[in-house]
Formats: C-alpha cells, sequence, structure tokens
C-alpha cells in the first residue's frame, strides 16, 4: 500500500481528496490533519510516501511544514492560490493542483506520482505482449514495494478510458493506469471482443446490456455493471456493425 497523509485546514477539501483518491485502492490514508503541526507529527509517526499539502494553513505554511522535515516525502500542494507554483516546483513537489479542481486533473496528479516513484500499473509489460488479447492473462496491477505485479485476466476488464497521456482500466474491483495510447490500444485488442465506441472510450461488448439515445447524433450504451458509456455517431455505427443489431 501506497501510505498517504492529507494536510488542510478546509475539511471539505480533505474529503473531496479522499474521494477521488478512493478510485486508486493501492493509496492507503493513514491520517488526515487541519494544519501543518498536526502534519509534522503525522509525518514522523507514519512516514507516508506521499502527502497532499495545503499551502495557507493555521500556524505554519505548508512551505514551511516542509522546512522542518529532514526528509519529506512526495508532495502533491492542493492551494486556491495559484502565485504559489513557482515555489511549489522550487520544492521538487509531484504536482500543484488549484482548488477547486477536478477529478479528471487529480488523476493527472496520481499518474505522475505513480510513474515517477514506479508503481505506474501497466496492462502488459510490454507492447509487443499485447497482441489479441483473447483470454490470456497479463500483469494490470500496480506494482508495491516489493514490485509484485498483480495479474488481472483482461476478460475481466469493464471497459478502457483515455485519460491525457494514460489509459484507464476500469475492472469490477478497481482502477488502473497504463500510459499509452489508445490507438496503439484499439489495434492491439481482438476487435471481436473490445470496440472503440467514442474517442476516449472502448469497450468490452461481453458487459453491453443495451443502447440508448442521448443526445443528437450520440447515444449511450449500458454494460452490466450499471456504467453508462457515451458513444460517438462512428462508434454507434461500429457497435451496430458488430453487435449485428
Amino acid at each position: 500500500m501506497i501510505k498517504t497523509i492529507i494536510i488542510d485546514d478546509e475539511p471539505l477539501a480533505i474529503g473531496i481528496i479522499q474521494e477521488f483518491l478512493a478510485a486508486f485502492p493501492q493509496f492507503e490514508v493513514v491520517e488526515t490533519c487541519q494544519d501543518g503541526f498536526q502534519g509534522l507529527k503525522a509525518i514522523n509517526q507514519h512516514k507516508p510516501d506521499l502527502i497532499f499539502l495545503d499551502v495557507q494553513m493555521p500556524k505554519i505554511t505548508g512551505f514551511e511544514m516542509l522546512e522542518l522535515l529532514d526528509e519529506p516525502p512526495a508532495v502533491i500542494f492542493t492551494t486556491a492560490f495559484d502565485q504559489y507554483a513557482l515555489k511549489a516546483f522550487d520544492t521538487k513537489a509531484m504536482d500543484y493542483l488549484l482548488k477547486p479542481f477536478s477529478e479528471a486533473r487529480f488523476r493527472q496528479a496520481i499518474g505522475r506520482f505513480l510513474e515517477s516513484h514506479g508503481k505506474a500499473t501497466e496492462v502488459v509489460k510490454t507492447e509487443s505482449e499485447l497482441g489479441h488479447l483473447g483470454e490470456k492473462k497479463h500483469p494490470v496491477g500496480s506494482q508495491d514495494k516489493k514490485n509484485d505485479i498483480k495479474i488481472i485476466p483482461v476478460p475481466e476488464v469493464v471497459y478502457f478510458e483515455a485519460e491525457d497521456d494514460y489509459v484507464v482500466i476500469h475492472t469490477s474491483d478497481g482502477k488502473y493506469l497504463k500510459k499509452m495510447t489508445m490507438k496503439t490500444l484499439e489495434e492491439s485488442l481482438d476487435p471481436a471482443k473490445f470496440t472503440r465506441v467514442h474517442r476516449s472510450f472502448i469497450i468490452n461488448l461481453n458487459g453491453v446490456t443495451g443502447i440508448e439515445p442521448y443526445e443528437r447524433d450520440t447515444y449511450l450504451v449500458k454494460l452490466r455493471a450499471g456504467e453508462r458509456i457515451p458513444v460517438s455517431k462512428t462508434g454507434y455505427a461500429r457497435l451496430r456493425q458488430v453487435l449485428g443489431l
């Protein structure tokens, strides 16, 4: 597990980070703190891998707090003030999230941390291993400190989602990141089992339960797990063809 501490004087901000972080089961929030002194105590006690740190807090600022640490953990700053961005990166911060930040922007910051610390999730060891995945099992889990790799059967993937420079792999028990393009992924998947229905989504056809109109020239595909995925006009035509509708 990746031990994480959230340090912010706004309970709402702490709650949002916890909610967004829940999508990444490899992270464990070991403590939340509402000022810098509490944060210092928690860091010394838990020795976290990552902290989410506000800048303006009671008693001492986030920057002052870091200066009191001999070996600070990885830091993602979270603040409503953009004027501290340059100073934040001078501290070698992983990222600087400007409140209110979106879940997509939060995922991007998490991706940077995972990649830089050798914990980025992998759909396969090398792209050449993708081929037509069929019923094989491939590494898609996050690497922990023992460098173990969780093995997940590719048919258990519910859908793939584009997220900046990453692909988010959605399964029934979690989400995983892979730094690759959707085009590369699409070309490597078995088209009889996975179809790209939108520029940002590739779905497992085995999970489709229905298609419904959404907006002009767009649709939603319903999946067995309850998700509704947007379908473009081109994706709709492709989906009808592959499903024989």
